[in-house]
């Protein structure tokens, strides 16, 4: 019998899928930077972002099939719409109170969330390999972006923090649960769809109902729609359905590399030593994983 090759296999291509989908949620701070310095205000950007996501991914469904979202495209409308919309709020609060490297690291723990939120509902085993690969994982983000610990931090920016990322460790499984007997496309329309009616809402009670959008930032937000949203939803959701909340999310701590390559590449940021080593940290993990799942199926396969 031969060993089990990489990415062979539906937890090998799960794999490949949850890290194509970080690789596409990575370019959102590019395009949210280069619309945002063009004078787009951000809440006309995130409108614009989940607004023509909603469209395209009702129009991918539609032809995928999906006539109706009955109860269960509602619930996701609601829940998922206005949960994916206060993640980005708190976020977004956070970093005026924190720096945007502690911010990163501290979201980032949403994996160990993850685990300990699995753990308690005994819904996924923590297995030596998983709790290996989570610690490489959260070792690599901590290189890439610096300890927060040698910041001065403010213990609101830090709750706000903590709470965005405990609110996505929430929200990860919650999506994977709720979007059985729906299609990814008709999920993440549902859910895009939710959040362009929140961010609507915010703008138009927040007093400015007109829209100002500047070349850029038409263009910005036709990327976040298409790249980031439409594109990266459903890869994520087809590798989620495969791979369960735990190792999709240790997989996806390959964005914040991924947002530095492409910082790198497109706004001219630095690239440095420690981006590089906390990569590879991430990509041992994602490796491990993938190794790990494509010898458990083997041997299944083999019984």
């Amino acid at each position: 019998m031969t060993a089990p090759a990489l990415g062979r296999g539906p937890a090998g291509r799960a794999t490949l899928v949850v890290a194509l989908s970080a690789c596409g949620f990575a370019s959102i701070p590019i395009f949210v930077t280069l619309a945002t310095r063009s004078g787009t205000p951000l809440i006309d950007v995130l409108v614009g972002r989940y607004g023509m996501a909603a469209i395209l991914l009702a129009i991918i469904a539609w032809a995928a099939g999906t006539r109706s979202v009955g109860r269960a495209g509602f619930r996701v409308l609601i829940v998922a719409g206005i949960l994916q919309a206060l993640i980005a709020y708190v976020s977004l609060l956070a970093l005026q109170y924190i720096t945007a490297g502690t911010l990163s690291f501290l979201f980032y723990t949403y994996p160990a969330w993850i685990a300990i939120i699995a753990r308690v509902r005994h819904s996924e085993p923590l297995t030596r390999p998983r709790l290996i690969a989570l610690a490489l994982s959260l070792a690599g983000v901590l290189v890439m972006v610096g300890s927060p610990a040698a910041a001065s931090l403010h213990p609101t920016g830090v709750a706000l923090a903590f709470a965005s990322a405990i609110l996505y460790a929430v929200y990860i499984p919650l999506l994977g649960e709720m979007q059985r007997g729906l299609t990814p496309p008709t999920t993440a329309a549902c859910m895009a769809t939710g959040a362009a009616i929140v961010f609507l809402l915010s703008k138009i009670f927040g007093g400015a109902p007109a829209f100002h959008f500047t070349t850029q930032g038409i263009e910005s937000a036709a990327g976040l729609a298409v790249v980031s949203t439409t594109i990266s939803f459903m890869l994520f959701l087809r590798g989620l359905a495969t791979l369960g909340p735990v190792r999709t999310a240790i997989i996806s701590t390959i964005e914040p590399f991924c947002t530095a390559i492409l910082g790198a590449w497109f706004l001219s940021q630095p690239l440095t030593k420690e981006t590089l080593f906390g990569g590879a940290l991430i990509a041992a993990a994602v490796i491990l994983l993938t190794l790990r799942s494509t010898a458990d199926a083997s041997r299944g396969n083999s019984d």
